[in-house]
Order: C-alpha cells, then structure tokens, then sequence
C-alpha cells in the first residue's frame, strides 16, 4: 500500500533529521517560537495516537496516560495541554522514552493500515503524514536556532544548503485579468488551499530570482536599519526594541560578515538567495528599493514560470480565508483556520520542505516578527 510506505518514510525521515542530536539539544527552548526537538518527536507521535488509535482502534492501549496532556499542541477540542512556552522545562519523559512512544505507535499505525481501514482513517493517516512533515521543516528551524545561538556555533555538517540562482534576472509581465486561486485535482491538499475561486489581478511584474545577501548587504550599508521612512510603523518599533540590524544568524566577526548555517560560522557569499528576514525587513528592503511585495495571488499566478523552493517567500497578503472557506468541525477544523488573524501569507518552499510537500498552491504563515524561519525575498513592481 503506498500510504503505508509514505508513512514508514515519513517516520523514519523525522528522526533522520534529529540523527545528528546529542541528548542535550533535544530538550531546550531557547524562545517560545523554537520548540524542543524531543517535544516534535513526541506531538507529531501524539497526533496518530490520539486523532487515530484512540478513536478508531478498540483494542488499541495508549502508550502512556500523561502523553495526551504533554503532547497536545493547541487542540481544544483534544483536552488539556501544557503551555507553549514550558515545552523545554519538561526533563520528563527521557528522549529514549520518545523514541520508545515513536516505535509503539508506529507499529500500531502499521497494524491498522494493513488491515483494510475505512476511507475515514486513510484520510487522517494522509493529513497526519502531512502534519508530520511541517514537523519536520520546523525542525530544520529549531535546530538551527537551539545550535545557531549558543556561544560555540557547532557544526553538524551541511545541512539544508541555499544554491546560487544561475539564471540571468529578468522581469516577467503578466498581464491583469481574472485568475483562478487555489488547489485543483485530486491530490492533497490543506483547508487553506480552498475553495477555488476568482481573483482579479492588475497587471504587475515579478522577479525571476530571490534577493540575494549582496543586494541585501548595500541595503545596510546605506542606512536602511538606520531610516524609519522604509518601515512599517510596527517594524520599526520591532527593529528598535530587539536591537536588529541585520538578518538573524549574522555576525560582524574579524573584519568581516558571517553566519550560521549548521555548519559553524561560514563567510557570507553575497550571491545566495538572502534567509531569515522578518516580513518587516522584507518591506523595508522592497520601499528601499523603490518596489514593493508580491501579493499571494499574483505569486500563485506567476508560479509556473518561477524557480521556486529554496526559501519560503514573504508576500504582502494577509492570512485570510478564501471565500466559501469553512472551518470543518471538531479539532481537525482548529489546525489552519483559527490562525487566520495577524498573520502573513508566505508562498513556495524552501530547501528544508520535504519532497512531496511542496504545491503552488500551498499557503504557509506566519506572524510578520517571523525570522527564523527559512523565508526569503522576491520583489515586484506596477
């Protein structure tokens, strides 16, 4: 059965990701945003056991009494949860023990599927496999980020690295009119992607390549973290309160730029698509530059003739559902329609997605502070 192989691949891959992991780097929460490794072990594990083996198997035995506590994200629907913040104060249970909860259950889930399920769990085996692998991006993330910022900069390798864009820029034109948005076809798809509906589009051009860390580099060296005039109100204040000047993972270190990028520090090379900017930065580099974001539909309509994949990239639309869009019922309706509120669209992929993952219809988001997230930048203009 092929969902059973996608399955026990993407189980396997989750831990491929942690392989690298020594005990210590499981467990620490070095900001609210950034979760434990062992933490994504053990909800991804949670989402099987309890949206499945729980409800649709009878003889099916939870694997330990506190998990569906411990493990719980933000489904209300699903019960009690620990707080998002206190995810790296639980010592309890052992890593090995999480890895002891990832074997029992995906051995149960094996079972099940073997066993001829009704459509009902194919579909939620299919969403918990989808759900696993955001899992697996934000562990790119998190790991970055728990490594990124300790006073050693440890190296484990090269890991999820950018790619210069070799072909030659260009600007390409599309002509305004009425463009269908969203999923079509039989294959998967999240909530968000739907309906398919109709969007008007004025004319506009867009970038056939990501800014680069040069480009983004002349940025600062004219002041741009120095002039309120490019900014958001709100990004302003954000740049200003943090202490920002420059993009996360960046260092000023003997004469010259670096940054951390799983390997230790490395040399910046000014021709790498930029990462981790915040949608505050991206505006301001994009008003800098006299153009602005795309928005997300003009991003879907231009996505067949982009190079897209390396890095998430910020648009300038709201987090917003499409008409017709309803939430379905229970905890599956809480997964991407409750969060349809301050946050900001961000389009493609990006080089920690898995393969098979990726659609141009695929609606990522995040709050416009974001940055340690694999984002990046494409402009527009018109």
């Amino acid at each position: 059965m092929q969902l059973l192989k996608r399955f026990l691949k993407t189980r396997l891959e989750t831990e491929t990701i942690c392989s690298p992991l020594k005990t210590e780097d499981y467990v620490v929460q070095p900001i609210t945003d950034v979760s434990p490794p062992k933490w994504h072990l053990a909800h991804a594990t949670w989402f099987f056991e309890q949206f499945i083996l729980v409800k649709y198997d009878e003889n099916y035995e939870v694997f330990h009494p506190d998990f569906a506590y411990l493990f719980n994200s933000y489904y209300n629907n699903m019960g009690e949860r620990t707080i998002r913040q206190d995810r790296g104060l639980m010592t309890r249970p052992s890593v090995s023990e999480i890895y002891e909860y990832r074997k029992y259950v995906t051995a149960a889930i094996k079972k099940v599927l073997e066993n001829k399920p009704v459509a009902e769990v194919l579909h939620l085996v299919e969403i918990g496999v989808n759900h696993e692998q955001q899992h697996q991006e934000l562990l790119a993330y998190d790991i970055k980020y728990i490594l990124g910022t300790q006073p050693t900069f440890p190296s484990i390798g090269k890991y999820f690295t950018l790619e210069e864009e070799s072909q030659s820029h260009q600007w390409l034109s599309f002509e305004e009119g009425v463009y269908e948005i969203g999923h079509q076809g039989n294959g998967f798809c999240f909530d968000n992607e739907l309906p398919v509906h109709k969007v008007y589009v004025q004319d506009f051009d867009i970038s056939n390549k990501l800014v680069t860390i040069g480009e983004f580099l002349e940025f600062m060296e004219d002041g741009g973290y120095d002039n309120f005039n490019y900014w958001h109100d709100e990004g302003w204040h954000f740049i200003q309160n943090n202490g920002i000047k420059h993009p996360l993972y960046w260092h000023f270190k003997d004469g010259e730029w670096q940054h951390y990028h799983f390997n230790g520090l490395e040399r910046l090379n000014p021709n790498l698509p930029l990462s981790h900017v915040s949608m505050y930065e991206a505006y301001a580099f994009a008003n800098w530059k006299g153009m602005r974001l795309p928005t997300e539909f003009e991003w879907e309509v231009a996505a067949q003739k982009l190079r897209w994949g390396q890095l998430w990239e910020w648009t300038n639309s709201a987090y917003l559902p499409y008409p017709g869009f309803t939430q379905a019922e229970g905890a599956l309706g809480e997964y991407n329609g409750k969060f349809m509120l301050n946050q900001m669209v961000l389009r493609g992929a990006s080089v920690a997605t898995p393969k098979g993952h990726q659609r141009d219809t695929y609606r990522n988001f995040f709050h416009a502070s974001s940055r340690w997230i694999f984002s990046g930048i494409r402009l527009a203009k018109k």
